[in-house]
């Protein structure tokens, strides 16, 4: 494989993560949904992984609905059922691992381990997201600085990020999918469900040939 190829396989790996974190770190924001409206995130023309292609099919369902709307409406109408969804009171999906795991409790036990294994991989947070560290966002920025730091030749990242999707990602990623689809019609937010999942199993497959 090319150093070309490479580095493009690198990019659309950071590319996905992004997408994740822009629709789930909070509301989705104007700059965001500018950018999806109007066609500055690229989509692939090839098949990937199937349910990662079920979420760039809702991203183009979101530029359908959503292309002829005044750009304020749809982020005031996104912030709105962000805040129904996942902030409440009382919301009917809590994007947070341990919300999921059977073998743990919320923001107990379970927690400590997700912050541990950022640890191990001397990884800190960001102070600036406002949620528990086994939110979805936080989550999915230690997965994106695991692959950043495998693109800048720090080989051990590969066996952080293998334990850290078999330990906490493959455990609650698809419940969490289905729960979305269950409590929202929203194409974005099925979008961002999608690529989490699709992501998740495109990078077990990527450590896999790598070790």
């Amino acid at each position: 494989m090319s150093d070309t190829q490479t580095a493009a396989i690198y990019e659309t790996r950071l590319e996905l993560l992004d997408f994740v974190i822009a629709v789930f770190a909070d509301a989705p924001d104007s700059e965001f949904v500018s950018e999806l409206l109007e066609g500055d995130i690229e989509l692939p023309d090839d098949e990937i992984e199937p349910t990662l292609d079920q979420g760039f099919e809702n991203v183009e369902r979101f530029r359908q609905q959503y292309t002829d709307r005044p750009l304020d409406e749809v982020v005031d109408h996104l912030e709105a059922e962000y805040t129904r969804v996942f902030v409440g009171p009382r919301p009917p999906v809590l994007p947070h691992e341990t919300t999921y795991r059977d073998d743990t409790d919320f923001i107990g036990q379970g927690l400590a381990e997700v912050e541990e294994s950022y640890a191990a991989a001397g990884w800190t947070p960001p102070s600036d997201y406002g949620e528990e560290n086994d939110h979805i966002a936080v989550e999915a920025t230690f997965l994106r600085n695991l692959i950043q730091w495998q693109y800048d030749g720090e080989r051990p990242a590969v066996g952080f990020e293998r334990v850290f999707i078999e330990e906490h990602l493959q455990k609650w990623v698809d419940m969490f999918r289905e729960d979305v689809y269950e409590e929202t019609d929203e194409p974005l937010f099925r979008a961002g469900a999608d690529v989490f999942v699709g992501a998740v199993t495109f990078e077990d497959e990527v450590v896999s040939q790598i070790l």
